[in-house]
């Protein structure tokens, strides 16, 4: 069983047991987070696509830590020019740990509230008589603004 989920920007495609690393989460170490915005489900063959997300799915992760990744190294050049630039960052980044994927987690929870009988009030009922006084003053004033 996989899933395609949106972590902060980006797709992955997670597994149960599985380490990832991404952008910097606001979490703190050994915190479980869950993300809602899964896109795609397959679980054994059966695909169970979202438009845009698969409703009820969520997938749940475990903090592992925050650390810092490799050294990146940009360096620009103009040739004949005389022109080089070196620069460089390490990106902050989040490693996380796939606990498990849940199919329709919250879709048991909202068809649970929708067995809720729901009562409407009804309308009043609005007589001619009302009507034809607000379209006579309505008239009336438009009169009087015309002149």
């Amino acid at each position: 069983m996989y899933a395609i989920v949106e972590i902060a920007g980006q797709q992955f495609k997670v597994e149960k047991d599985q380490q990832i690393f991404v952008h910097r989460l606001e979490a703190k170490e050994g915190s479980k987070v869950d993300f809602e915005n899964v896109l795609l489900i397959d679980n054994g063959g059966k695909v169970n696509v979202g438009a845009p997300a698969v409703k009820g799915a969520k997938v749940t992760a475990k903090v592992l830590d925050h650390l810092k990744g490799d050294k990146v190294i940009v360096f620009k050049k103009k040739r004949r020019k005389g022109y080089r630039v070196k620069n460089g960052h390490r990106q902050y980044l989040t490693k996380l740990e796939i606990v498990k994927i849940d199919d329709k987690a919250a879709a048991k929870k909202a068809s649970a509230k929708k067995s809720e009988p729901k009562t409407k009030a009804k309308p009043k009922a609005v007589s001619k008589k009302t009507l034809a006084k607000k379209k006579t003053t309505t008239k009336k004033t438009a009169a009087k603004k015309a002149e």
